[in-house]
């Protein structure tokens, strides 16, 4: 009988001490590993850079634009003129959404490091998702808006020819232009 009162006593003591600490703010739950992994995966998904989970064929091919016109520095008031002549036109946006567009893919560039250095990374999540046609509309606005300064440079060069072997792919043959 002195046994079992000496083992539930150690238990009583035991939670009551965990208690005493939980009311101290020291948790101990967070030794369990499943809630450590899933805070972990959150933690990695929300920290890291948003360019990398753009799945919009529309979206990447914004990004791709503003990031030829950004390749040799900032924009120019006439790259900036055209690419939402771009937007208008091919996308068919109004001003006000082409605008918008602009501005979000040229805060999710941001200096463009990502983009210029990780683009497979960048086109991934989109994989698959251009139609034939819409890879080579984004070529060529790329083609377009790198020749908008008279002579093309060699950083918009490079990003276009990576942006063309990468969109190259097998597509699906169903989808629209950009509807």
């Amino acid at each position: 009988m002195h046994i079992i009162l000496g083992a539930l006593s150690s238990i009583v003591t035991i939670l009551w001490l965990l208690h005493r600490l939980a009311d101290m703010g020291i948790d101990l739950g967070g030794l369990n590993p499943w809630l450590w992994h899933r805070r972990r995966k959150w933690r990695q998904k929300y920290e890291s850079n948003a360019i990398f989970h753009v799945t919009s064929p529309m979206e990447v091919a914004a990004l791709l634009i503003a990031g030829t016109a950004k390749a040799d520095g900032d924009m120019s008031s006439e790259e900036k003129a055209e690419i939402l002549r771009i937007f208008e036109d091919e996308f068919g946006l109004s001003k006000r959404d082409a605008a918008a567009l602009l501005i979000s893919s040229t805060y999710l560039l941001g200096k463009g490091n990502e983009l210029y250095s990780k683009l497979r990374d960048v086109l991934k999540p989109s994989e698959g998702k251009f139609s034939e046609e819409q890879a080579e509309s984004t070529l060529a606005l790329m083609r377009r808006i790198a020749g908008q300064d008279g002579d093309a440079h060699e950083a918009k060069d490079a990003l276009i020819t990576e942006a063309e072997e990468l969109l190259r792919k097998p597509h699906d043959q169903e989808k629209q232009k950009w509807s």
